[in-house]
C-alpha cells in the first residue's frame, strides 16, 4: 500500500502488544507529568505499564522511571527512587532511538538541561564514594544525543546553569570548560550574561591552576573590562591568585550553600 504514510505503515506493521505497550507507556509519562503519588507510580510500573524490547513487553527500570522524575521534577519519585534502587536507578538505560545500552550519564546531563538542582543534589548524595568521580566526569556516549560527549560540567557552562555546576564541582567533578565560559561571557548579555558570570566564578573558584590562554593576552583591553586586572593577571600567568579567590577556594569546598549565602560584595563577580 504505496499511498499509505510512513507513520501510518509503522502503525499497520506493529502487533497489537507492541501497540498495547506504547499506550501503557504513555500513561506511565502521563501519570509522572502529572505527579501522582509514588506509591500509585510503582504500582503502575510494577503491573500495568510495559515497554517495547526486542519484540517482547518488559517493565519499565527504575533507570527510565528516573529519566521521567526528572524530565517533570517529580522530587518526590526521584527521592523514592534513588533511595530503593540507587546504583540501578542511576545506570544508563538502553537508548531508544539506536537500541543500544548507553554510556556517560545521562541522568546527570539531563538533570543539567532542565535545571533540575533539586534531584540533581540527590543524585550525587545517593552515590557511593567509589563510583563518584567517574560517574561525574563521564561523557555521553550516543552520537545521535544532544549532550554527546560532554560532561555535565560542559553541559552546565554551555547552558550557563550555575547552581548546577556549584554542585558537580562541591561534590568532585573536574572544573572542565573554562574556555567555553569565557566565549558564553562575551556572546550574551542581561540576565545570561549574569548567568555565565556566575558560572565562570564558580569555575575559578575550583580550578588548581590557571590553563594557558593565549588570546586573552591577544585581545587584552577586552579581558581586562570583562574579568578585571587581578582576574586577568592570574588568567594570563603574570600574577599569583587574588587574595579574596584564595580564601572563596576553601568555603567553596565546604559546601554550595557557603558560596550562595554570601553578600554580594563578597562574590568573584564584585572584583572587577
Amino acid at each position: 500500500m504505496p499511498w499509505l504514510l510512513s507513520s501510518q505503515v509503522e502503525r499497520l506493521s506493529s502487533s497489537p502488544s507492541q501497540r498495547q505497550c506504547e499506550r501503557t507507556s504513555f500513561s506511565f509519562y502521563c501519570a509522572v507529568r502529572e505527579q501522582l503519588p509514588v506509591w500509585l507510580l510503582e504500582d503502575m510500573r510494577g503491573m500495568e505499564v510495559f515497554s517495547w524490547e526486542d519484540g517482547h513487553p518488559r517493565a519499565f527500570l527504575p533507570s527510565e522511571a528516573l529519566l521521567y522524575a526528572l524530565v517533570h521534577d517529580h522530587q518526590d519519585y526521584a527521592r523514592f527512587l534513588l533511595n530503593k534502587y540507587t546504583e540501578s536507578a542511576l545506570r544508563p538505560p538502553r537508548c531508544s532511538f539506536c537500541c543500544c545500552r548507553s554510556s556517560g550519564a545521562p541522568h546527570l546531563t539531563l538533570a543539567v538541561r532542565y535545571n533540575r538542582v533539586s534531584i540533581l543534589g540527590m543524585m550525587v548524595a545517593a552515590l557511593k564514594d567509589g563510583h563518584m568521580q567517574d560517574f561525574l566526569d563521564s561523557r555521553g556516549g550516543c552520537l545521535h544525543a544532544a549532550d554527546a560527549g560532554k560532561t555535565a560540567v560542559q553541559l552546565a557552562v554551555e547552558l550557563s546553569r550555575p547552581d548546577c555546576l556549584l554542585l558537580l564541582l562541591v561534590h568532585g567533578a573536574l572544573p572542565t570548560g573554562l574556555d567555553a565560559a569565557l566565549q558564553r561571557l562575551v556572546s550574551c548579555d542581561g540576565a545570561d550574561r549574569r548567568l555565565a558570570q556566575r558560572c565562570l566564578d564558580f569555575l575559578l573558584l575550583f580550578l588548581p591552576k590557571p590553563p594557558a590562554l593565549c588570546r586573552l593576552r591577544d585581545e587584552s583591553h577586552r579581558w581586562q573590562s570583562l574579568l578585571g586586572n587581578e582576574v586577568f593577571s592570574w588568567l594570563c600567568g603574570l600574577a599569583p591568585p587574588p587574595l579574596l579567590l584564595q580564601a572563596l577556594r576553601c568555603l567553596a569546598r565546604s559546601g554550595p550553600d557557603q558560596i550562595t549565602a554570601l553578600p554580594d560584595f563578597l562574590r568573584l563577580h564584585s572584583w572587577q
